[in-house]
């Protein structure tokens, strides 16, 4: 449900701030005052296209945000959760656009794109205008009203489960069957797979392989250096380092017998001492095992030149030739087996071709009877909204054998105009009232199966007045007993059956227009519907008739502030 909504420099709207409670909303005002201008903010937070032309004139940017309860959408804070932009149970989306056309959009403070805000939008809000934003047009929504009417989920998640499944199985045997000629693949594959298993290392030998290589690469710079490593740890030199520490061990071992505290350094010298004949005996011993053999050299210049050979071959690293290999052995027990499999796959994919078959026909058959019933029910609220003609759901089978995810047919709104004439396409025939009207009963007719929160109805009453407007206003008004109704509207038959009344006030000087917008309550709502009932002069007579039309409506559901 709609809670807030934050409007600025929007338009001619230089600040608004409204709180909306439950039940009907009715927003009047006089013509031209931009009583269209909220529905337009909603359409903007739920998505639609920001142009340069919806900034106030004279400013940098227009500002809109509104907040949503989300208390009895388990679903959309499951949404948010899985996009990461929950925020404590709290719904918020923002959109500012600058001066130049260019928007950015938030949902709970956090950047979103577009798609992301009209994903989210479409749980939260519908719009019922007159114009091209009309979701009522569009095959799929058709559809999935029926659906929702006719109580459908189950089978629709069904149907789509197999129909997901036989395309699956499809993909598998088209993956399989690549190619054609497995035993050229086979062929292919075996002689790549005995030339990594001749040459691939696993990453701890190919690192060993490597150490060797710099060894061998380096053996004569290792025996240089050894060498004289060697003469400076043991050499005949005067300052070689074992000789050097065992002078100075027996020097302290002189001292130590003078003063018992030298005891310490002649443990630490006969230490040093150890430790550097141990050095220079593994000294010793690695010279010894040094050798340097070009021959040996060659082979392992051999043997990494062809490991980078099938690295570049195979576009993988070298240390990871050996899991390729791997999955070259899989894909050729795969292939292999392949006949078989697609023989498998494809006695699945007919089983699941007739089960698809069987769900798409109970389908078929309930939303045959939904149509009836729901065309029926559309026909006799449109008489009543003061529409000729009826209203009819014609189902037509899809094209092709392949099981569609949206059961067999697709659904087509047809309307007949007059009595007597036939039945056209809704997107065809309908003007931008009737349009409305025809939503306006079809969310009657549905009522309650509407997951959406929150419905805007647009000057729905366009065209229309007397006793039909009356009539508008009660279904608006049934509507709004089961979901949250904002209606724009002229007519002072509709306005009076809302639970909440705001007024949209236009004030102009020679500098500025600005849009302000009023809560309209006790003799306020009263003199708002008198003037609407029309007259220059506001009369006790125009008074009394507004009274009495307030009094046929039930208290509002709440309060609102500004």
């Amino acid at each position: 449900m709609l809670e807030t909504l934050y409007v600025k420099d929007f338009a001619i709207v230089a600040e608004a701030e409204i709180a909306f409670g439950a039940g009907m909303t009715v927003v009047t005002g006089e013509t031209g005052a931009g009583k269209s201008l909220l529905v337009d903010a909603l359409l903007l937070l739920a998505g639609g296209r920001a142009e340069a032309a919806q900034v106030r004139h004279g400013c940098e940017r227009a500002e809109l945000s509104a907040t949503f309860d989300l208390t009895r959408h388990p679903d959309l804070r499951e949404w948010l959760a899985q996009e990461e932009l929950d925020d404590d149970g709290a719904c918020q989306l923002r959109r500012v656009i600058r001066g130049e056309g260019t928007s950015r959009a938030w949902i709970n403070g956090r950047p979103v794109t577009l798609m992301q805000l009209k994903t989210l939008a479409s749980g939260l809000i519908e719009i019922h205008g007159q114009h091209e934003h009309q979701a009522l047009l569009e095959p799929m929504q058709q559809l999935a009203l029926l659906d929702a009417f006719g109580e459908h989920s189950e089978l629709r998640t069904e149907i789509a489960r197999v129909a997901k499944l036989w395309r699956e199985t499809g993909a598998r045997i088209t993956e399989l069957s690549r190619g054609g000629d497995h035993a050229e693949r086979i062929d292919w594959l075996l002689h790549q797979l005995n030339e990594l298993e001749r040459h691939a290392l696993s990453p701890e030998e190919l690192t060993a392989l490597e150490d060797e290589h710099r060894r061998l690469a380096n053996a004569g710079q290792l025996l240089q250096g050894g060498s004289g490593l060697a003469e400076r740890l043991d050499g005949d030199s005067e300052f070689a380092l074992v000789g050097l520490a065992a002078r100075a061990h027996a020097e302290a071992v002189r001292l130590s017998a003078l003063d018992a505290r030298m005891t310490p350094v002649v443990d630490l010298l006969d230490a040093a001492q150890i430790q550097l004949t141990e050095a220079s005996d593994t000294l010793s011993r690695y010279q010894s095992s040094l050798d340097l053999d070009p021959d040996r050299l060659a082979e392992v210049e051999a043997q990494i030149g062809k490991l980078h050979e099938l690295s570049r071959k195979h576009r993988v690293p070298m240390n990871e030739l050996r899991v390729h290999a791997t999955t070259l052995r899989e894909e050729m027990e795969t292939l292999r087996g392949a006949g078989a499999s697609i023989a498998n796959l494809r006695t699945e994919q007919k089983r699941l071709l007739g089960e698809y078959g069987q769900t798409a026909k109970r389908l078929s058959t309930r939303r045959a009877a939904a149509a009836r019933k729901l065309g029926e029910a559309v026909t006799k609220l449109m008489a009543e909204l003061g529409m000729r003609g009826a209203f009819e759901i014609e189902l037509v089978a899809r094209e092709g054998d392949e099981p569609d995810p949206n059961g067999a047919e697709r659904a087509e709104f047809l309307v007949a105009a007059n009595p007597g004439t036939p039945p056209r396409a809704l997107r065809k025939v309908a003007s931008g009232g009737e349009l409305s009207r025809i939503s306006l009963a079809l969310e009657v007719a549905a009522l309650g199966l509407d997951p959406v929160g929150t419905m805007v109805f647009d000057e729905v009453d366009a065209g229309i007045g007397g006793a039909v407007a009356e009539v508008v206003g009660r279904k608006l008004r049934a509507l709004g007993e089961r979901s949250q109704v904002f209606c724009v509207t002229h007519l002072p038959q509709v306005a009076a059956q809302g639970h909440h009344h705001l007024r949209v006030v236009k004030s102009s000087d020679s500098d500025s227009t600005e849009t302000s917008i009023e809560t309209m309550e006790g003799n306020a709502r009263r003199n708002e519907i008198a003037r609407m009932l029309g007259g220059i002069e506001i009369t006790r007579e125009t008074l009394a008739h507004a009274e009495q039309m307030l009094g046929g409506s039930a208290p509002a559901l709440g309060r609102r502030r500004r």
